[in-house]
């Protein structure tokens, strides 16, 4: 039988397979990297709120305790959004006009919530018990970052399932003494690990890592 294709064709018919490999691995590595990337976590990302609420200032600069405005974080699951009246305790006297602070006022006369934008928002699959890792001597700046230095607030990290299992395989490496869970200045020692070991145990602490710890 006559020979249809030339040499050549073994040549090109590798080539095609070859770049069709490269193509689709190229194409997973490309959406793994946006599935992991800020775009789609929105990490460092700050969010958009009714009033441009400060940690930076209120918490840095005044030095304003995280459960002052957090009223529920050492009891409950949920930390707490402030209510009005909070903010109103101080800014009924202090700018009390001030044109920004519009909308709290508002609120305030109205009995309506502000509408707040959740920053670190988990899916509804996730159980998440603030109470919990407090008192386990978790602190506020493991999660949330630096949230004394953010004029606007951002997520410091992913909250991805693989960062938080970071933490609960190896809790050492991060639970601090719980008279400085609120301490936005507390810098891990060098010693981490001998320390942690010992508040492990002090404090019971197990590392969770069976699927039903936080999907419920």
């Amino acid at each position: 039988m006559p020979q249809f294709f030339p040499r050549a064709a073994n040549s090109v018919a590798r080539l095609t397979l070859l770049a069709l490999v490269c193509g689709t691995c190229g194409l997973a590595c490309f959406g793994y990297w946006i599935v992991e990337s800020p775009y789609e976590t929105r990490q460092n990302v700050a969010r958009e709120q009714p009033v441009p609420f400060s940690h930076a200032h209120h918490a840095g600069g005044l030095g304003i305790d995280c459960r002052y405005c957090h009223t529920t974080v050492e009891t409950s699951s949920f930390a707490g959004i402030p209510p009005t009246k909070i903010c109103m305790n101080c800014h009924s006297q202090m700018w009390a006009v001030a044109p920004v602070l519009q909308p709290v006022r508002d609120s305030y006369r109205s009995g309506k919530s502000l509408e707040w934008t959740r920053v670190h928002d988990l899916p509804d699959f996730v159980y998440f018990d603030h109470s919990v890792h407090i008192h386990q001597g978790i602190g506020c700046s493991t999660c949330h970052g630096p949230v004394d230095q953010m004029p606007l607030t951002w997520e410091a990290a992913s909250l991805r399932m693989e960062w938080c299992l970071e933490c609960h395989r190896n809790p050492a490496g991060y639970v601090r003494p719980r008279n400085r869970v609120f301490d936005m200045s507390y810098v891990a020692p060098k010693n981490q690990e001998v320390l942690g070991r010992r508040l492990v145990a002090d404090y019971g602490i197990q590392s969770l890592t069976s699927c039903s710890t936080c999907h419920r």
